[in-house]
């Protein structure tokens, strides 16, 4: 008889998530997961909560209170003296709010009944675990079902080798204990543009180099060209095009050389953080040892269901491609956990929202106006911006625009596509509309509370049919 009826292996967003909704359902369950703080004690939440998602958002918001009182404060009226930064402190106030929620996640556990076991896990024959904690003791765990939810860890590139100094990912560049003067970033996706974001905010003169000739290459093309002409405004430095060919350290500086259409250049910072993407974290899982197949890349290969090539094992998250989203990943383990137990739970890829927490915000859900042009779908889009808002204009954030695209012939929802403030937020009724399959005209009909910034989606609904009223 196993042990438990469930083993989840790894407690981030998808795993942590799993293991509670498996508990709920009556399910005897034990997570496995070997994070631990900087004092030596479990810390639960995976890479989102412990150097990821979390702390991320921690410094965003603080170094946004920074530069609104510097560079905005004033236009409320609002006159500041002697402002300065200080850097521990605001490190310090990121890791309480982790060790906060770590905590809490911990305190989930125990109020479900989920098992914790703090350890490294390795795979064995016959559905079995072995897990080896920190201190060197090892047990051997079994299971009905296994779930590995594993998630991801920074890629690296053998250009710019990261030294956990001056040349750094992800993890290093949320730990900085001063402001970088020259800070260099190789990457435009959403952790470079936000960790630059960050440390542009504090006073870093900050250049972001990216391989790819287009800004957000997976965003729409209109939203991405008026994010890029707002962050270039702010003081964030662009170059795209731009294909990093080495990286050498040399006297407390880097030097990094790159190729772009004016031929070789280089650029001479004080920090270089690696941010080109993230990559499936198996490593010592030993799921090819067993028989569970890997792509490629990397990835564990899982049916729609998300079982893997050995029934009653599945796999979620970062670890089997897809949206590396938190929420993504989460949402599948609640799949996983309903269907263990008879129910006919689905996910639904089509309404996964996608956001860059940036200043404004980047958010969207669906299909681009580029994907359906390729795809030779008919549509038509309404387009509105949040300088027309009243609520906006009284908050001072007037940048950016809402657009919403429906289908020609049926006005279904194939996209929606904000740029600006509360972005991350406002998406959220677009991905309700969106699963409930409502058409362009349900959104225009809706009332929407005034003054609101959700106006804007509602008037971006009305000009899908070019009846919008305050433009």
């Amino acid at each position: 008889m196993a042990d438990y009826n469930v083993i989840v292996i790894g407690a981030g967003p998808a795993g942590y998530v799993a293991a509670i909704r498996c508990a709920q359902l009556g399910m005897k369950t034990a997570c496995i997961d070997k994070w631990m703080s900087p004092d030596g004690k479990p810390s639960l939440g995976g890479t989102c909560l412990n150097v990821g998602c979390i702390p991320s958002k921690a410094l965003l918001d603080s170094s946004h209170h920074y530069y609104f009182m510097q560079k905005q404060a004033s236009t409320h009226g609002i006159q500041c003296e002697g402002l300065s930064i200080d850097v521990a402190a605001m490190q310090a106030r990121k890791n309480e709010v982790v060790k906060t929620l770590t905590k809490g996640i911990a305190g989930l556990f125990k109020k479900n009944k989920v098992t914790f076991l703090e350890g490294t896990a390795h795979l064995a024959a016959n559905k079995q675990v072995e897990v080896t904690a920190h201190d060197g003791s090892q047990q051997t765990v079994s299971a009905d079902n296994i779930l590995i939810a594993t998630g991801s860890v920074s890629s690296q590139i053998p250009v710019a080798p990261t030294d956990d100094k001056l040349i750094v990912d992800s993890t290093g560049a949320l730990a900085f204990d001063s402001v970088p003067k020259r800070l260099g970033v190789i990457g435009t996706g959403a952790i470079g543009l936000e960790l630059g974001s960050v440390w542009n905010r504090l006073g870093s003169q900050v250049t972001i180099l990216e391989a790819l000739p287009d800004f957000i290459a997976t965003a729409d093309r209109k939203i991405a060209a008026a994010a890029q002409r707002e962050m270039k405004k702010q003081g964030l430095n662009i170059h795209l095009g731009a294909n990093v060919t080495s990286a050498t350290v040399s006297n407390d500086e880097v030097t990094v050389t790159y190729q772009d259409k004016k031929g070789e250049q280089q650029l001479v910072v004080d920090k270089l953080i690696v941010a080109v993407g993230r990559k499936p974290n198996t490593e010592g899982l030993g799921a090819a040892g067993i028989g569970i197949q890997i792509d490629e890349r990397g990835f564990i290969e899982v049916d729609k269901y998300r079982q893997t090539s050995i029934q009653d094992i599945y796999a979620v998250g970062d670890v089997i491609g897809g949206p590396m989203l938190a929420h993504k990943g989460s949402e599948e383990g609640v799949m996983v956990a309903e269907r263990l137990v008879g129910q006919k739970s689905e996910m639904s890829y089509e309404t996964v929202p996608w956001v860059i927490y940036t200043h404004p915000e980047i958010a969207w859900v669906g299909k681009t106006e580029e994907q359906l042009k390729a795809a030779g779908v008919e549509y038509k889009v309404g387009q509105f911006p949040f300088a027309a808002i009243g609520r906006a204009r009284a908050h001072g954030d007037i940048s950016g625009m809402v657009r919403i695209i429906a289908d020609a012939k049926t006005d279904s929802l194939l996209g929606v596509h904000i740029f600006g403030i509360s972005a991350s937020e406002l998406i959220a009724e677009a991905v309700v509309a969106m699963e409930f399959e409502s058409s362009a005209e349900d959104l225009a009909r809706t009332i929407h509370a005034h003054p609101t910034l959700a106006e804007a989606v509602h008037e971006a609904a009305l000009g899908v049919e070019g009846r919008m009223i305050h433009a």
